[in-house]
C-alpha cells in the first residue's frame, strides 16, 4: 500500500485527496521508483485545482516531477537502490505522476540524480529550476555571455525564475529580476539580481522596437511580456521562452528578428531529450549554489500539497515547494 494525492472528475469539478492505493494500481512501466520529494509546480497547481485540462483522464496521480530510489527495475539502465529524478514525460498529465509514495514510469523516462543533490535539493530545484537551467543553456548555445551586457528574467519570483537568477549570477550575469512583487526586491538581490524591475512597466502593449536594454533574457510569462523583452533586446541577442503566466499569445512584430538579429528560443522541458536533460542536471550540479536553495524553497506535506496548488496560481508562493510525500 502506498499514498497519494488522487484526483478524481465525477461531475465537471476536479476532486482532488490523499488516497491509500494499492500497489497492484500502478500503471505501466519498467522501474518503480520510491519517492522521496515531489513538488507543486504551476502545472501541477492547475491539475489540481481544474483551472485548465492538463489532465487527460481519470483518476489521476498528479506531480510532474520526482526524486527517489529505485525498487525494482526490469530496465537495462537502473537497478534497485539508483538515485533517480523524473520531469515531465506527461507523469501527472497522461501518466500517474510524483505526489505518491511509490511511482512506476519507463526508464527511458529518468536520469540518474548526480551525487552533488540529495533528493530533497533535486527536488527545491524541481522541474523549474531544471527548465531554468534549459534557457540558460539556450542562450548560452546563442551567443549571449555576460560580457554582452544584462539580462532580463521575468516571473522573477517565481520557481523557474528565482532560480534562473541564482545560476545566471553565479555565471557571472548581471541579471535584472522583473517582478510585481516590490516587497520581494531583497529577495531577489539575496539570490543574485542586480536591479529590480515593476512587472507594470513590461505588461501592456509593446512597441515593435524599444531602446536596447538587455543581451537576452528568460522568460516565463509570455503575452505583453514577452513582446516587451524581445523589443528591447539589443542587437544579435536572444530570450528563451518558457512559460504562460500572463498569456500564451504573442503581440508582438517581426522588427526584433529581422532588424536587430534576434532570436526566441523555445524551451520546452516536458519532452526534451535524455542527453539534454543530463546535460541540464550535470550543469546544475556545477552552477547552481546549493546554498541558497535553503532561501528559495518551503517544504510541505503531501496533504498539505493540495492547499498550495491553489496559492501557486494566485501568485501567492515565492521560489520553490517541496513535498515530503512520506510526511
Amino acid at each position: 500500500m502506498f499514498k497519494a494525492i488522487v484526483l478524481e472528475k465525477p461531475g465537471d469539478t476536479v476532486q482532488a485527496a490523499v488516497g491509500e492505493l494499492e500497489d497492484n494500481r500502478l500503471p505501466e512501466g519498467d522501474v518503480v521508483v520510491n519517492v522521496d520529494y515531489s513538488t507543486i509546480n504551476y502545472k501541477d497547481g492547475l491539475a489540481i485545482t481544474g483551472s485548465a485540462p492538463v489532465v487527460r483522464n481519470y483518476p489521476m496521480v498528479p506531480g510532474i516531477d520526482f526524486a527517489g530510489t529505485v525498487e525494482s527495475s526490469d530496465h537495462p539502465d537502473y537497478k534497485p537502490g539508483d538515485k533517480v529524478v523524473l520531469n515531465g514525460w506527461g507523469v501527472g498529465e497522461r501518466h500517474w505522476g510524483g505526489l505518491s509514495q511509490k511511482a512506476k514510469v519507463k526508464g527511458d523516462w529518468l536520469v540518474f540524480l548526480p551525487s552533488a543533490f540529495s533528493t530533497e535539493q533535486a527536488m527545491a530545484i524541481g522541474t523549474a529550476g531544471y527548465t531554468a537551467m534549459l534557457c540558460v543553456l539556450a542562450i548560452e548555445k546563442n551567443g549571449v555571455t555576460p560580457d554582452k551586457g544584462p539580462v532580463i528574467v521575468t516571473g522573477a519570483n517565481g520557481g523557474v525564475g528565482s532560480v534562473a537568477i541564482s545560476i545566471l549570477s553565479k555565471l557571472g550575469y548581471e541579471v535584472h529580476a522583473s517582478t510585481g512583487r516590490a516587497s520581494e526586491a531583497e529577495f531577489l538581490k539575496s539570490l543574485g539580481a542586480a536591479e529590480i524591475i515593476d512587472r507594470d512597466t513590461l505588461s501592456g502593449p509593446a512597441k515593435p522596437l524599444g531602446k536596447e536594454l538587455w543581451a537576452g533574457g528568460v522568460d516565463a510569462v509570455g503575452s505583453h511580456t514577452l513582446a516587451n523583452v524581445l523589443s528591447q533586446t539589443k542587437y544579435g541577442g536572444a530570450v528563451a521562452a518558457c512559460g504562460l503566466a500572463q498569456g500564451m499569445d504573442l503581440p508582438s512584430s517581426v522588427a526584433p528578428f529581422i532588424l536587430r538579429g534576434v532570436t526566441l528560443a523555445g524551451v520546452d522541458s516536458v519532452m526534451a531529450a535524455k542527453s539534454v536533460r543530463t546535460e541540464a542536471w550535470n550543469r546544475l550540479a556545477s552552477d547552481l549554489d546549493i546554498a541558497k536553495l535553503e532561501n528559495l524553497t518551503t517544504k510541505v506535506g503531501l496533504a498539505e500539497a493540495i492547499g498550495v496548488a491553489s496559492d501557486i496560481l494566485k501568485g501567492k508562493v515565492r521560489g520553490r515547494v517541496v513535498v515530503d510525500v512520506n510526511a
